[in-house]
């Protein structure tokens, strides 16, 4: 009987782009098999057991995190802005209060974080609506709308100068101090136990590909700009912007997001992160300035 193959989760967008782009699939073509999808899709589908280890919401991770373990040194995460997760106002963000927010329908982390923002920072009284991540549609019903990923950022980049624009992960830094977490690359505790030797490999890809990746970060821009256009130095301006690590500075900023989501009622119970240790050290990863 052939070895089950290890199920990996892929997002479709290109912030994850860094841990993947010199991934060597050829070293486990018989052995891994990729699942692209939006990050609500692979939430689920981690959830459901069709995936083993990928990215997913860091709210997802919360949810699910007796079934989780959190890969060391790999995460989307920012320090202040995050340049892909925008909230579009036709007002400014203080007048918000009683407004009806279009929320994209294809994440959790940053739906949960806008909550966070309006109602413990601001104390806003809002209604909300899942939409699909089309701003102009969004805006036809709703006072302001919130997109991620390559939506956000092409949404931006045509759109910004018609509206009043808050980067999520700098709302979240001014209010808290911290750096925010969006993802993290999790494992289900059932795929350790039975692919440790093989999960140790394939992480070790992800951190070899991440490194080669912030080494020569002109060739992942050269992608990203031949498949959603801009200037070269806007991708290089955001990829430089995120971090791919997960240190214990994030770690804390994280947990006191999961704090405050069980505070009001978002998860519930306080969510400390389970790290898969097994085997692995964290290493130190020097990040382009």
């Amino acid at each position: 009987m052939s070895q089950k193959q290890l199920r990996i989760g892929q997002i479709i967008y290109t912030n994850t782009l860094p841990v993947y782009f010199f991934f060597e699939e050829e070293r486990f073509a018989d052995s891994i098999d990729f699942i692209t999808q939006y990050p609500a899709q692979l939430n689920q589908a981690m959830a459901q057991g069709e995936i083993d280890v990928g990215p997913i919401s860091s709210f997802s991770y919360a949810e699910h995190h007796r079934q989780y373990q959190v890969l060391p040194d790999l995460s989307i995460s920012a320090k202040e802005k995050v340049r892909s997760i925008y909230l579009f106002s036709k007002r400014p963000i203080e007048e918000l209060n009683g407004a009806t927010i279009a929320l994209t329908n294809t994440s959790a982390t940053s739906v949960n974080l806008l909550r966070i923002i309006l109602q413990k920072f601001l104390a806003f009284d809002v209604q909300y609506q899942a939409h699909n991540p089309v701003l102009e549609q969004m805006m036809t019903f709703a006072d302001a709308a919130l997109l991620i990923g390559d939506e956000a950022v092409v949404a931006y980049r045509d759109h910004h100068h018609r509206y009043h624009v808050y980067d999520l992960a700098e709302l979240w830094y001014r209010y808290t101090g911290y750096p925010m977490t969006f993802a993290v690359w999790a494992v289900r505790k059932q795929a350790v136990q039975e692919q440790g030797p093989l999960l140790r490999q394939v992480h070790a890809a992800f951190l070899e590909s991440k490194q080669r990746s912030l080494r020569e970060l002109d060739k992942v821009v050269a992608y990203a700009q031949e498949k959603f256009g801009g200037d070269p130095s806007f991708w290089f301006t955001y990829f430089r912007g995120l971090r791919y690590d997960f240190t214990a500075e994030l770690s804390t900023g994280l947990e006191y997001y999961f704090a405050l989501a069980k505070e009001l009622g978002l998860l519930p119970a306080t969510v400390k992160v389970e790290r898969w240790q097994e085997g692995m050290r964290e290493t130190n990863t020097t990040f382009l300035s």
